[in-house]
């Protein structure tokens, strides 16, 4: 179920890709508000997380579930009625709370029901079945953005989203624990494994949401690659992640997920300058393809780490644990992209790429000696 939320979530975020600048442009929007208008979704991730987490620890994880689907579907029903830009706005905005709420209590529910050695598979799945809905979604949306009409996009999503709820309604998730007290988040932030956590994911994150625009940039301008190509050596990407997302959540259950995250950081250094080195089709899908394998070892296995970290702490507050992660996470979506897009602009990738690798070594050497201290029991 938690799987099918966190798809139907990303289905809703990515469809909207090929559609809101369309929306945006007849509506009369600039390009600089077009951009605000996906920035906005990030607004209200931002502000919702960590308040969600808090309240699922404190009333159990299935109502807020419910919750967020029923206000996913709201919000993408709002988007195939929108005739201005404010409406459009205010559907982004609670597309974004809806958002954090599915992000943040549905791992937190993984964390309860799974035990410390089944987590990393547990959520390898669950992130395998984002994974497609961002593969998919921009497919799906455009095609029936132009097939059947700009709300019939929505109103499938919407569709999907009422199904989700129905499942959270029937579902009685065995052994939930609810907490009688409230967490500060102080608490949480104080943990040095949650913080490293923290910080790798901020580090992880900003690296992925900085790539994916300037490696388009690159590949377009000076690859000489058209959409349909570069399209397809993402999507490639996007296979070799959700074949793998169980893969590296299993060995981190047996290796330790603070070990494995490390491994992924430290792999994203070394593939990011061979990415300066591709010359065609071919050698852009053989050299993301291995820059997603880093991706994937970093991913999941820190969503299971977080929990473990959250334990070595002992606080079992994992919807105050998940909200941080998905801070953590927004805040490189946030900082990655602008960052990689001053320094393109100014440098060019070749020397962005080789900069940007040394800056993710000397993080992961940093956190790898503050993280050691908090590895001293059985790895999760």
């Amino acid at each position: 179920m938690v799987a099918l939320a966190t798809f139907s979530d990303v289905l809703a975020y990515s469809v909207a890709v090929p559609v809101l600048p369309d929306l945006g442009r007849r509506f009369g929007a600039s390009p600089t508000t077009i951009g605000f208008l996906f920035a906005s979704f990030g607004v209200t991730v931002l502000a919702t997380a960590i308040p969600m987490g808090a309240v699922s620890d404190r009333l159990g994880r299935r109502g807020p579930l419910v919750a967020g689907g029923v206000g996913l579907s709201l919000a993408t029903l709002l988007f195939a009625v929108a005739d201005t830009l404010p409406l459009l706005f205010l559907a982004r905005l609670a597309q974004g709370a809806a958002d954090a709420v599915t992000w943040v209590v549905g791992f937190a529910l993984v964390a309860d029901l799974y035990a410390p050695a089944e987590r990393g598979r547990a959520m390898g799945w669950v992130m395998t079945a984002t994974t497609v809905g961002f593969m998919t979604g921009p497919t799906l949306g455009g095609w029936l953005y132009e097939t059947a009409g700009p709300t019939v996009p929505y109103l499938a999503v919407a569709g999907l989203s009422l199904v989700t709820v129905a499942g959270f309604l029937w579902l009685t998730p065995p052994g939930q624990r609810e907490h009688a007290e409230p967490v500060a988040l102080r608490d949480v932030l104080r943990a040095p494994a949650v913080a490293v956590c923290a910080a790798a994911v901020v580090l992880g994150g900003g690296t992925l949401a900085m790539l994916e625009p300037v490696l388009s940039l690159f590949l377009a301008s000076d690859i000489g690659l058209g959409p349909a190509r570069i399209g397809l050596v993402f999507g490639s990407g996007g296979v070799v992640s959700a074949l793998l997302h169980p893969v590296f959540g299993r060995v981190a259950d047996r290796a330790g997920g603070r070990r494995l995250m490390l491994t992924g950081l430290t792999g994203i250094a070394l593939l990011l300058p061979p990415l300066a080195a591709i010359v065609g089709l071919r050698s852009a899908i053989a050299l993301n393809a291995a820059f997603t394998v880093a991706v994937a070892v970093m991913v999941t296995p820190s969503l299971a780490y977080m929990a473990d970290a959250m334990t070595r702490a002992g606080v079992r507050s994992y919807g105050m644990a998940y909200g941080v992660y998905n801070v953590a996470w927004a805040l490189g979506l946030l900082l990655g992209p602008a960052i990689g897009g001053a320094a393109y602009e100014r440098v060019g990738f070749r020397a962005l790429v080789w900069f940007w690798a040394v800056v993710v070594l000397l993080g992961t050497a940093s956190l790898a000696r503050a993280g050691r201290a908090t590895d001293t029991s059985r790895p999760v």
